[in-house]
């Protein structure tokens, strides 16, 4: 049995009226032609059911038109936000998108800078949550068709977006004592990350700013999680001064926190204020709704994917870092001491 050909490129320009060159870019998003005769190529593909050969247009163009985001997870929803605005915005520019969840696992980030060599994708946006011992440092360095998110891996030259760590941390801390809070702790991640690093510095500014001491026994580093979250609650609870309020420098931590507290028979905000940093998409959900500092994830999603796909375009772009806003959310996780 023969088996009937599909229509052509050759059929679909013919049917239109229009020459094969200028179907061909159209359809490949690389000319932009007035409105109606764009309505004619997607009338002359709908009526001969014309199916591109995305192999070979890939082929032709030198790439895989793919792009690949990494990250720690999926079910943090801060990640998944993020991914839904790469994929959108990838699209847009007709790329598609893979995705890498590295679970933090050293070996697993490699393995995922190595879709590069194996033209799974043409460039990666990558995160990661967790302290380099210079690996991922090294392996970077090779590519530059990579745009690291949220998080810097030092000694890197690639395009970077973050959002304002120090600006956020600060205007948290900064209402904190604005509404009357004086003991106030920081609970945040490894010290060796960027964001942590940032996000106590400042912690630190507000307190210097208000003439406010600021003892390292108040500030507790481990991971950003949930699980840390409620295990630091037990060593909080027996310190020698306890806290009015606490800065979580994530909202898996404070929302940790908000558990283990209310186990604990500690009220918040009645006596325990209590800030988070991202604004998740729980942190609305918990009770009591979530007081937090905003870094808009889908953000850094969409800047990040621009970046990448710039990059790939104009090689010679000149790379740099990018930071996005951090903004103050009010909820119902402070209580005004003042009053």
């Amino acid at each position: 049995m023969i088996k009937k050909k599909g229509p052509t490129i050759q059929d679909v320009a013919d049917r239109a009226g229009l020459s094969k060159a200028a179907v061909s870019r159209y359809l490949n998003k690389s000319i932009r032609l007035p409105q109606e005769t764009g309505r004619k190529i997607d009338e002359a593909v709908a009526a001969l059911g014309y199916r591109r050969n995305s192999i070979a247009r890939r082929l032709s163009k030198g790439g895989s038109e793919t792009i690949g985001l990494v990250v720690p997870e999926i079910s943090n929803t801060f990640f998944s936000e993020m991914a839904e605005a790469v994929e959108q915005t990838a699209s847009e520019r007709g790329y598609n998108l893979i995705l890498g969840i590295s679970r933090n696992h050293p070996d697993k980030e490699l393995g995922f800078l190595r879709w590069i060599d194996d033209s799974i994708v043409d460039g990666l946006l990558f995160v990661t949550n967790r302290p380099d011992n210079r690996r991922l440092q090294l392996d970077i360095r090779r590519y530059g068709a990579v745009v690291l998110l949220d998080e810097d891996i030092p000694g890197t030259a690639q395009d970077k977006v973050f959002c304002h760590n120090v600006a956020g941390a600060r205007d948290a801390t900064r209402y904190l004592i604005r509404t009357g809070h004086r003991r106030i702790f920081h609970v945040t991640g490894p010290v060796s990350l960027m964001s942590v690093q940032e996000r106590l510095e400042g912690f630190r500014l507000a307190h210097e700013e208000a003439g406010l001491p600021c003892p390292d026994a108040h500030i507790f580093h481990h991971d950003y999680s949930q699980r840390f979250g409620r295990e630091v609650v037990g060593q909080i609870l027996s310190h020698p001064v306890l806290p009015d309020a606490v800065f979580a420098a994530s909202d898996y931590i404070a929302i940790g926190m908000l558990e283990e507290l209310k186990r604990n028979g500690v009220r918040v905000p009645e006596d325990m204020s209590v800030v988070g940093f991202d604004d998740t998409a729980l942190a609305c959900l918990v009770t009591p709704k979530l007081t937090t500092i905003r870094q808009d994830a889908a953000e850094l999603g969409r800047i990040g994917t621009e970046r990448l796909l710039d990059a790939l375009a104009r090689p010679e772009t000149p790379r740099g870092v990018t930071r996005i806003a951090a903004s103050l959310i009010v909820r119902d996780s402070v209580r005004d001491t003042r009053t």
